[in-house]
């Protein structure tokens, strides 16, 4: 009875945006760590950058196409856990993987830099959590496999998802809400371009780690949020998009995660273009043989049975 009244409540908060999209508040029963600082969004030529997010949600892009492959992707926004770049790397991707059959969420999480000391390292990582749980707890009525749900991430976005993949569980039994019994493993990661350790300064995002865990972390905090060394049996298969121009988050960041996949034997691919700055994207504008990117996971995840040729 609990289970169904928390899952009620979650359907009676969707409302549309923008025809069939949703917004998807993730804690209708009440924000933990709540940041009473008022939300602001900037503004660039890439679109909306959400920077102080108060309420977190999940916003949900439904595929149109008749021939859905029931696969789903939660989209976590690069931004240096300093803003969500939401348009460039949330919605346009969102759209992308539509037309690929996939349906999509795009993660409005809380932005560890404007967190208190207390809240700042935990927000991120349990709002993808919750994220996870709601599709998987929702995957009947938006005709979802519950074991086809995977994550996307760019730069602190992919972060964000490596370590939702390295620190993901199989629910909270002891939890008194029905939807964190849900487990919040991702079935698959697609990181691009992204901050993957903490602890190595010689190819860390500096910026992205201070946002994070402060100018003065803790050295148990730097290992735990170093995700290379948080690969364990049961962290999902990946794929790594990188380029070697990269000088924001060098590409010692995939090589390292891959590595650390290699070694517990998990499924994983890493693709390094020779040129590309950071951000780009899904580089539609880009020249280079790096706007080939999009296809390459495609065909990916059509290998992995995720997604028909």
């Amino acid at each position: 009875m609990k289970y169904l009244l928390i899952i009620s409540i979650y359907f009676l908060c969707l409302f549309k945006v923008n025809g069939q999209n949703k917004i998807i508040p993730l804690y209708p029963e009440g924000v933990k760590c709540k940041n009473e600082l008022p939300a602001k969004t900037d503004y660039d030529e890439s679109g909306r950058i959400f920077k102080k997010v108060v309420d977190p949600e999940v916003w949900y892009y439904p595929t149109p196409k008749k021939d859905k492959t029931q696969t789903a992707v939660l989209v976590i926004p690069g931004g240096g856990y300093y803003g969500l770049w939401f348009d460039k790397e949330g919605v346009e991707v969102a759209n992308w993987l539509n037309n690929l059959g996939i349906s999509a969420f795009v993660l409005k999480h809380r932005v560890p830099h404007w967190e208190s000391e207390d809240c700042r390292s935990k927000v991120a990582l349990l709002d993808a959590q919750r994220s996870i749980r709601i599709i998987r707890a929702n995957s009947k009525k938006w005709e979802i496999n519950p074991n086809k749900i995977g994550v996307l991430g760019f730069s602190a976005g992919g972060h964000l998802a490596s370590t939702l993949s390295t620190h993901h569980d199989n629910g909270l039994n002891e939890s008194e809400l029905e939807i964190d019994k849900i487990s919040s493993r991702p079935d698959f990661s697609i990181l691009v371009y992204p901050v993957i350790t903490m602890q190595d300064t010689s190819y860390t995002n500096m910026g992205t780690r201070i946002n994070l865990l402060g100018k003065m972390p803790l050295e148990d905090s730097l290992n735990y949020f170093s995700n290379e060394l948080q690969v364990k049996e049961d962290t999902p298969p990946a794929i790594l998009i990188h380029t070697d121009e990269d000088k924001v988050v060098p590409p010692e960041n995939s090589i390292n995660y891959y590595l650390a996949l290699r070694k517990f034997n998990i499924p994983a691919a890493l693709h390094i273009w020779e040129g590309g700055l950071h951000g780009l994207g899904l580089a539609d504008n880009y020249k280079g043989a790096f706007k080939n990117w999009p296809e390459t996971v495609k065909n990916w995840l059509i290998e992995r049975g995720l997604l028909t040729d």
